[in-house]
């Protein structure tokens, strides 16, 4: 009776640890996808991005730092540094040579520690307008999807993109209802930083 009773715990207690295991796994996957959004070598720094700039045993000049409109951040000893449009390793590079001025082989790292330049904006007939984080490969259905839907009012067959290429403003329609039904899945674009969807 006793060995049934701790056969029934046991079967109890892995069962009750799976779903706290596949919880934990789907944790992992989301830091690791979090992590990887933020330190990709090859992704180029924006505008509002929050830097952590480390430099090796000098506690007064590493810091957080935000990048301001102009492009620039503020650091002790170089004042002006230009980051965006520059790697984090590219910057790290820049923010060295500086250094050498002052001191002996300095050690720097820089990390994103907010990636705030990527953002798409969704506007009007919407029930959460504004600005949101601009995941890989998103459309325009997805990011209209996270604005929490349409307002009665909204006109979904005149929705449209504006887009800044070659410095001008351009328009992309979007038929919401034609791209839901599989007719112009091609309207459903991959949305590019500071992309404004307009929902009239």
């Amino acid at each position: 009776m006793r060995a049934l009773l701790w056969i029934g715990l046991g079967t109890m207690l892995a069962g009750g640890s799976l779903p706290a295991q596949d919880a934990a796994k789907a944790d992992s996957k989301a830091t690791q996808a979090q992590t990887a959004a933020t330190t990709d070598a090859s992704k180029k720094i924006g505008h509002q991005d929050v830097l952590r700039i480390d430099v090796w045993k000098e506690p007064e000049i590493s810091r957080s730092v935000p990048v301001r409109p102009d492009g620039k951040v503020s650091l002790p000893l170089l004042n002006d540094v230009q980051a965006a449009g520059l790697t984090a390793m590219e910057l790290a590079n820049v923010i060295t040579e500086g250094l050498k001025k002052f001191m002996n082989s300095p050690q720097v790292t820089v990390g994103v520690s907010e990636i705030n330049s990527r953002r798409v904006y969704v506007t009007g007939e919407v029930a959460r307008p504004g600005a949101f984080p601009l995941l890989p490969n998103m459309t325009v259905l997805q990011a209209l999807t996270s604005s929490g839907g349409f307002t009665q009012f909204a006109r979904i067959k005149n929705i449209y993109v504006l887009r800044t290429e070659g410095g001008k403003q351009v328009k992309h329609t979007f038929n919401y209802k034609d791209v839901v039904s599989g007719k112009r899945p091609e309207d459903n674009i991959v949305l590019q930083p500071g992309d404004t969807i307009v929902v009239p």
